[in-house]
């Protein structure tokens, strides 16, 4: 047992689990870019003013979030979340709008560990920031839709909402709150608290004994002005447009104060109920001027990687890869032979390792078989004298047309690998 593990609620991502990481950030950059989302890389850790603006009512706040003040006694909060940091950051740097980014980045949150679910979490996301276009909420959900396609989960469900503005949530909060304190007898103990600073939150609640009162409640879209309304009509038009379907699902309001209007999220069919979100995001309109700056629309989505693979286990897609390199050198000769090869292949776009420590043919072939690759190039004293080099094909024997094992010149070695990639 080693002196040192990794914190509750973390781990470590090695191979071959952490190359479906690399893949998956790499598809997600690559959906984004084409649709011209550039990356921002924002400070682990802000001012904790920058992350109070989540909302006083919410979890996230008030008990998750890692909170320390510094050698100089500046109170600083690791990041729980990546929209705030971006927000701050444009407000910062004011780029041109409308600005459209994307990031791949560590949350913190001090919570029960569960699966897919650990105090430090990595969210892919994007956000854009200066416009209020319906289109670009379309724009966004569709990308999020897209990426979950490209990996290959099919059993998932988009619950989409609004939340309404400014002009619609005065009469709906005070329906809410009569609402809730008719019933509050029945509520939870930490409901009835959590409505006393922000009804709407109630909502948010699994409990079990919250259930019926948050049934029978009044909805939002119900009470959305003639603006919003609108707006969100527009959305379930783009939407459609897209063929990305939805449902909507009065009750959603995600877990943040800042949402406004458009609000939605992804569900996994193949998880567990309880915990079966795999991302979503919304409208956080009123933000910017939280944060000391002006009036900016903005939305967004974040998404969990490890909630993402955790659906990709359950529905058996997206597998780990089975090998990171496609050529094995193998040197019996002093190694000088596996250097020189294996710069070549590399340089040459093609995937290659080798064995160390001047081992024996055997372990070095064992190497080989481990490593998952498909050919091992092998350099013996014969090959070396005749500037060949042996080619073994270590998945088939193939036909007799193609052998197991073939001798070709070496400097034809770069052009066989790329002809049999």
């Amino acid at each position: 047992m080693p002196e040192f593990r990794a914190p509750v609620g973390t781990r470590d991502v090695v191979p071959p689990e952490s190359a479906r990481w690399v893949k998956l950030v790499a598809t997600c950059a690559d959906l984004v870019g084409r649709a011209g989302y550039g990356l921002v890389v924002s400070p682990m850790f802000e001012d904790v003013g920058v992350f109070e603006r989540l909302g006083a009512s919410t979890d996230v706040v008030r008990k998750e979030m890692y909170d320390f003040r510094d050698k100089s006694d500046r109170h600083l909060a690791l990041r729980p979340e990546g929209t705030a940091s971006v927000v701050r950051a444009y407000l910062e740097q004011r780029p041109p709008t409308p600005w459209k980014c994307w990031y791949v980045a560590p949350s913190f949150r001090y919570e029960r560990p569960q699966a897919g679910r650990y105090r430090q979490h990595h969210q892919l996301g994007v956000e854009v920031l200066g416009t209020d276009d319906a289109d670009v909420d379309v724009e966004v959900i569709a990308l999020l839709d897209a990426l979950y396609r490209a990996v290959g989960l099919q059993q998932r469900t988009l619950h989409l909402n609004s939340l309404g503005d400014a002009a619609s949530r005065p009469a709906y909060h005070a329906a809410l709150r009569a609402h809730l304190e008719a019933h509050a007898s029945t509520l939870s103990e930490q409901s009835r608290a959590t409505m006393e600073v922000n009804p709407l939150r109630v909502l948010d609640s699994k409990r079990p004994e919250d259930a019926e009162v948050i049934a029978t409640a009044p909805v939002m879209i119900d009470h959305l002005s003639e603006e919003s309304a609108a707006h969100f009509a527009r959305v379930q038009r783009g939407l459609k447009a897209l063929a990305v379907d939805f449902v909507i699902d009065p009750r959603l309001v995600r877990g943040l104060d800042y949402y406004t209007r458009t609000t939605f999220e992804f569900a996994s069919d193949a998880l567990d109920s309880a915990q079966n979100a795999i991302g979503g995001g919304g409208r956080y309109d009123g933000l910017a001027e939280q944060l000391g700056g002006p009036a900016t629309p903005g939305i967004g989505f974040g998404a969990g990687i490890e909630r993402i693979l955790l659906a990709c286990d359950a529905e058996r897609v997206f597998g780990a890869p089975e090998s990171t390199v496609d050529v094995w050198i193998i040197d019996t000769t002093g190694g000088e032979a596996a250097l020189a090869i294996t710069h070549e292949l590399r340089a040459a776009g093609i995937r290659a390792d080798r064995s160390f420590d001047s081992r024996s043919m055997k372990s070095q072939m064992k190497s080989a078989d481990r490593s998952g690759a498909r050919f091992a190039v092998i350099i013996g004293s014969e090959e070396a004298a005749s500037d060949t080099v042996a080619v073994r094909d270590l998945r088939h024997a193939g036909p007799e047309s193609e052998p197991g094992q073939q001798s070709i010149p070496r400097r034809e070695l770069v052009d066989f690998m790329r002809k049999h990639q």
